[in-house]
């Protein structure tokens, strides 16, 4: 299994999902599942359905956290050893070149990713055109709004 890269926080993120997940919505779909079967015919039990439902969401979020957890590298930035140059975790300031806009985003896994945030996946085409690039240089961007160009201000490990 290949292994996906995620951030301190995303790792401590997913993990507190999962422990909300199996220590208190699991328990409380099972006693639901638990209170309906008591109520009778179970073939026309619309309770029962909705219980077992949500049963199969929490189980199948439970097998993907866990799958996501053994195959993540977690990386802490404060913990790299590289100056100036953007890595995954980086947090890069940019300018973009056509509307002298600046704008701030922290490169991250796939499951932290929150533009509203300034945090961009990995895979997204800026961030994909940003890796390696250094203070001073210009990352030009295939978006689907078209290519755009940004100016790399500043690189921090935070």
């Amino acid at each position: 299994m290949a292994t996906l890269p995620i951030t301190k926080r995303g790792a401590e993120k997913l993990k507190a999902e999962l422990h909300q997940l199996k220590a208190c919505e699991r328990p409380a779909v099972i006693n639901a599942i638990s209170e309906a079967r008591a109520q009778g015919d179970l073939s026309e039990n619309a309770e029962y359905d909705a219980a077992k439902d949500k049963q199969g969401f929490i189980e199948g979020r439970i097998q993907e956290i866990e799958g996501k957890l053994a195959a993540a590298k977690v990386i802490d930035p404060t913990e790299l050893h590289i100056t100036g140059r953007v890595v995954f975790g980086a947090t890069v300031a940019l300018e973009d070149e056509g509307s002298g806009q600046a704008v701030t985003y922290q490169i991250v896994g796939e499951d932290e990713a929150d533009i509203k945030l300034g945090l961009i996946n990995i895979n997204s085409p800026i961030a994909r055109a940003l890796i390696g690039k250094e203070v001073g240089d210009v990352a030009e961007v295939h978006a689907p709004a078209g290519l755009r160009f940004y100016a790399v201000v500043q690189v921090s490990y935070t």
